[in-house]
């Protein structure tokens, strides 16, 4: 197990976010590097808010958009775990009136492994065009305003046709939202304290959560833009390649919001690399080793190719099949995903890396040269 030299990677990714921020590309970010089970790189970089001269710093919170899937992810795979939920369970168990049709009107069934693994036929609102199925029914993607409960976004979800044939495709969509309504049924609670329970106390996570803590720590977002990034507006719109992304930071204030579990959490950078890095050495306080190696397997082979040619899905990020397909230096077995707000993280479990960073920069620090630099600059 051939792990890189952590004075050298630091000075790689002491300059890729140099870059980064001198090229305007980020405006700040928070970044975390774990070899070992050993924290061996720490930053934080750029302004918080940069309007109001206010510098980043590693206590400050982000709303972490994405990255909140793999959180919850996790504490449906506990509710496994204890035997109280099972991946071959139909959806309709739990929700018996969850019952999307496909266009021919046939009502296919669809599985908890399904929704895990984004292969359910559900969609986002924000990959359909203005006059789509989702749009019409108002369902809401957790990242825009308040809009309607879980209950009821799960209702229009369903009152939607589906995309495909649900296990004969991969398409990103808010099924860990649908899963998190299912998981409220498990337990006969909401879904923030289920996640609580069972992920976020457990790691001492005490200020990641669907609520911010402190609203004086929340550093601004930001969007893409020449000749720098611009503070996203709320609501705010922002285009991402074929998508149209709508946000609402404030929404994370607003006590009808519902708990997305696709998007919903805010958190700080080293809580959240705390739960990463309990991936990576086996699971830790939360989860079984077993458990791990059962999320971190492609479940959606890498001819999805989720984010590329070489890469599937397994339960809670993107599972990097074929190395050399994919031309990263990951091992295979790495999961790696992010969050629209401007957030990249990965866990290589044979190498035994963690990398996390939080940026407030949309969609840079997420899909953007940035990622890949951060990549290279962790393996050299």
């Amino acid at each position: 197990m051939n792990q890189p030299s952590s004075r050298e990677m630091g000075l790689r990714v002491d300059q890729a976010i140099n870059q980064a921020i001198e090229e305007r590309r980020l405006v700040g970010a928070v970044v975390f590097v774990g070899l070992g089970g050993k924290l061996v790189y720490r930053r934080a970089a750029g302004m918080a808010d940069r309007e109001q001269r206010r510098p980043m710093t590693e206590d400050k919170i982000f709303l972490i958009a994405s990255v909140t899937k793999p959180i919850v992810t996790a504490a449906a795979m506990r509710l496994i775990e204890l035997g109280e939920l099972s991946v071959n369970d139909p959806v309709t168990k739990w929700l018996p009136e969850f019952t999307p049709r496909l266009e021919s009107g046939e009502t296919p069934e669809i599985t908890i492994h399904q929704l895990l693994t984004h292969s359910a036929g559900l969609t986002y609102k924000f990959f359909q065009p203005e006059d789509g199925p989702y749009r019409r029914l108002g369902v809401s993607d957790g990242l825009d305003a308040a809009g309607p409960s879980l209950a009821e976004n799960v209702r229009r979800i369903a009152a939607a046709p589906l995309t495909y044939r649900p296990g004969t495709k991969w398409g990103y969509s808010l099924s860990i939202d649908v899963l998190g309504a299912v998981m409220e049924k498990v337990r006969d609670s909401e879904l923030p304290q289920i996640v609580a329970d069972l992920v976020t106390a457990p790691l001492s996570m005490y200020e990641t959560g669907f609520r911010v803590s402190d609203s004086g720590r929340l550093v601004r977002h930001y969007a893409d833009a020449k000749p720098e990034p611009r503070p996203i507006g709320d609501p705010d719109r922002v285009p991402f390649r074929d998508a149209v992304v709508e946000f609402s930071p404030g929404r994370i204030f607003d006590t009808r919001a519902y708990p997305s579990g696709g998007a919903g959490m805010a958190g700080t950078a080293f809580e959240v690399f705390r739960f990463l890095d309990t991936l990576t050495r086996g699971g830790g306080k939360i989860l079984k080793r077993e458990t791990v190696e059962l999320m971190t397997r492609a479940h959606v082979g890498i001819e999805a190719q989720v984010q590329g040619p070489g890469w599937g899905f397994g339960y809670g990020g993107a599972i990097l099949g074929d190395p050399a397909l994919a031309q990263s230096p990951e091992s295979p077995g790495t999961m790696e995903w992010g969050g629209a707000y401007g957030h990249f993280w990965f866990v290589d479990r044979e190498k035994q890396i963690t990398a996390l960073a939080l940026t407030n920069t949309t969609f840079e620090g997420m899909a953007g040269k940035f990622t890949s630099d951060l990549r290279r600059a962790v393996y050299g």
